[in-house]
């Protein structure tokens, strides 16, 4: 399985303030920890988040939610989403709109992070 660093979650940050405009930083480093570690947590020897898409879920949800960058952080969490997935080879579908919307929801706490995992779950390519 691959992963992503912190220092690779904060370079993807960077090219998508970049990109697309916000500002640059992080908000609270302790937060981001938290996020970064936590699709990696278990207990007694069983993981929490035990499949790539798990991890892949936990992280993008970790990131929306904690928000531990000063801005970007939807944009931050869905990428790396979707960037963890895409290194471990899954592949998902999805229309912009409708990934849009979902995330809106997850920020917004109108989708839980059963949900969404559920939402990611049925996108994934199975061809």
């Amino acid at each position: 399985m691959i992963n992503l660093t912190k220092d690779q979650i904060i370079l993807l940050h960077e090219q998508l303030i970049n990109s697309f405009g916000g500002i640059h930083g992080i908000r609270d480093d302790g937060l981001l920890e938290s996020a970064l570690a936590a699709p990696y947590q278990s207990f007694a020897g069983t993981e929490f988040y035990p499949g790539i898409v798990d991890k892949a879920v936990r992280l993008g949800f970790g990131l929306i939610k904690n928000h531990p960058f000063l801005d970007g952080n939807k944009r931050i969490g869905t990428h790396a989403m979707l960037v963890l997935l895409e290194l471990n080879d899954i592949h998902i579908e999805y229309d912009d709109d409708e990934l849009i919307e979902i995330i809106q929801e997850v920020a917004a706490g109108v989708l839980s992070q059963e949900g969404f995992h559920l939402w990611v779950s049925e996108k994934i390519n199975k061809g």
